[in-house]
C-alpha cells in the first residue's frame, strides 16, 4: 500500500498500486530501474546510464504533465502527518484515537434516511486491510427515531475533529465506492472552527461525493459563504471506457495551499479551484485547519431515495486515509 517513488526528481505516480487490479492501475504503471549493479561498472559506463536515465525520466515527465497528471510534481517525500491504513483484525471497532462516530438520524441538513450509529455494525475493520463503513436496511421493529418516523437504514460517519486537523497539503483516500439509487458516499473536510462560526462560513472541501444514479462520475466540492449548498463551486469527472466508478477502488485526492485547491481522480488533476474563482464579494476561507469526515448516507435531496434495485446491507470500502504536509 506504499506509493511507488521514480526517477531523480522523486516523482511518485499514484498511490492506489498495490491492492487495486491491472485496470486500475492505469494512472501511470512505471517499472523501476536497477541501478545497483552499475557500482562495479567503469566511470564512463556509469556516466552514460546516468545520463540515458536522466533523459527518460524527463520524457516520462513531460507524458505526466500532458495527461494531466499535475499531482506527481508535488509528491510527498516525506510521511505522512496522518494515516490510517486500517489493517487491524477483522471485525474490530474503528480506531478511537483518530476517529470519532457521530450519532443521529436527523437528516443532517440534506433529509438523509439513515440513522448514523457507533455501533461496529455500521464501521469495522474488513478483510484486506480495509475498514467498512455499512450501511443496513431495517424492519418496522427498529426503536430508531429518525426525522420522518421510524428509521429505514443504518449508517456511519466518521470523523477526526478534534483528533487531527490540518493546514494546507495533500489528503488522500482509496475507496471503493457503493452502488445502486440513492447511496451517497463521501469523503470530505470541515473547518475546525464549525462550532464557532456555523456552516457555511467554517467552510467544506468535499474530496469526493459519489451518487448512485450517475454510476460513472465523481464529483469534488467546495462550500463557503456564498456559495454553499446548490450554489456551491466544483467539478467533476467521469470514469472512462463505459466503466462505473462503483467497479474498482480509486484513489481520490485534494492538495490544498493558501491560493488554489485541485482535485485528482487515481492521479489525474481534473479541477482546480484558486482564491479569484470564487463569486464576487464573498471570502476565501480555506485558510484555517479542516477535519476529516468519511461517511456512507443512504437518500436525501441531491441523490433521492433508493430504488427497488438498490441492495442492502453494503458498504463503502476504505483502503487507507492519508495526509502529508505542504
Amino acid at each position: 500500500m506504499n506509493g511507488y517513488g521514480f526517477g531523480f526528481v522523486g516523482i511518485r505516480t499514484s498511490t492506489h498500486l498495490l491492492k487495486g487490479s491491472i485496470e486500475n492501475r492505469r494512472a501511470v504503471s512505471i517499472h523501476s530501474f536497477d541501478i545497483l549493479h552499475m557500482t562495479s561498472a567503469q566511470p564512463s559506463t556509469k556516466a552514460v546510464a546516468q545520463k540515458k536515465i536522466l533523459s527518460l525520466n524527463a520524457v516520462v515527465l513531460i507524458i505526466l504533465l500532458a495527461n494531466g497528471f499535475y499531482t506527481d510534481l508535488f509528491a510527498q517525500v516525506s510521511a505522512p502527518i496522518f494515516r490510517d491504513e486500517f489493517e487491524k483484525e477483522v471485525g474490530t471497532p474503528i480506531d478511537s484515537a483518530k476517529w470519532t462516530a457521530e450519532v443521529g438520524g436527523s437528516g443532517w441538513g440534506n433529509e438523509e434516511l439513515q440513522f448514523y450509529s457507533e455501533s461496529k455494525e455500521n464501521a469495522f475493520h474488513d478483510v484486506n486491510g480495509t475498514l467498512a463503513i455499512k450501511a443496513i436496511k431495517l424492519d418496522q421493529t427498529t426503536k430508531l427515531s429518525c426525522w420522518y418516523g421510524k428509521c429505514k437504514y443504518t449508517s456511519a460517519r466518521l470523523i477526526t475533529k478534534e483528533k487531527f486537523d490540518f493546514k494546507y497539503g495533500r489528503a488522500e483516500a482509496r475507496i471503493k465506492v457503493p452502488s445502486g439509487t440513492g447511496v451517497w458516499p463521501a469523503f470530505w473536510m470541515l473547518g475546525n472552527d464549525i462550532d464557532k462560526t456555523g456552516w457555511p462560513t467554517c467552510g467544506e472541501i468535499d474530496v469526493m461525493e459519489f451518487i448512485g444514479r450517475e454510476p460513472s462520475t465523481i464529483y469534488g466540492t467546495l462550500h463557503g459563504p456564498g456559495y454553499s449548498g446548490p450554489n456551491a463551486i466544483g467539478g467533476s469527472i467521469s470514469v472512462s471506457d463505459g466503466r462505473r466508478a462503483f467497479d474498482d477502488f480509486h484513489v481520490f485526492a485534494v492538495e490544498w495551499t493558501k491560493d488554489d485547491i485541485r482535485w485528482f481522480f487515481d492521479g489525474r488533476n481534473y479541477k482546480t479551484i484558486t482564491r479569484g474563482d470564487i463569486p464576487p464579494n464573498t471570502d476565501w476561507v480555506f485558510d484555517h485547519p479542516f477535519f476529516i469526515i468519511l461517511n456512507f448516507a443512504v437518500g436525501g435531496k441531491w441523490p433521492g431515495g433508493p430504488g427497488g434495485s438498490s441492495r442492502f446491507p453494503q458498504s463503502m470500502l476504505i483502503d487507507y486515509v492519508r495526509v502529508y504536509a505542504k
